[in-house]
């Protein structure tokens, strides 16, 4: 990463401040968004289906990119964690929808389980900004 400016973004996720972190951070040319559900609010959407869960926690990650002025061309990693294997192929179709332009390096997690047994995927995403470094105030 170059040097300049640290900028955090908080977002409405509990966890936050129970653990002291932040939604997103910029550090130099890199955007990071820490793990993403499909959950806003109290509401979880897709619930029961890892494509539509997949799909609703990138749109939360890129809304958080969108707070740095980024976007999903900007996307240069992603992780998914999922909760089954049998999900892979949903969350796969959810990502190559999203990303087959840009194809990110992509990292594919099978975990024992999330806080909510009901969240079938999360997500992570870094971002590089060619505009950088954090050129936002």
């Amino acid at each position: 990463m170059t040097s300049g400016a640290v900028r955090r973004v908080r977002g409405d996720n509990p966890w936050e401040e129970s653990f002291g972190s932040a939604r997103a951070v910029a550090a130099g040319d890199r955007v990071l968004v820490a793990g993403t559900t499909a959950f806003e609010g109290d509401v979880l959407h897709g619930e029961g289906d890892p494509y539509e869960q997949a799909r609703a926690a990138f749109g939360s990650a890129l809304e958080a990119l969108a707070e740095f002025g980024l976007g999903v061309d900007s996307v240069i990693r992603t992780r998914v964690y999922l909760a089954h294997v049998r999900d892979i192929d949903a969350a796969g179709r959810a990502h190559k929808e999203l990303f087959e332009a840009v194809r990110p390096v992509t990292t594919l997690l099978v975990v024992e389980g999330f806080t909510d047994s009901r969240v079938l995927v999360a997500v992570e995403v870094e971002a590089f900004d060619a505009g950088g470094p954090a050129r936002r105030p």
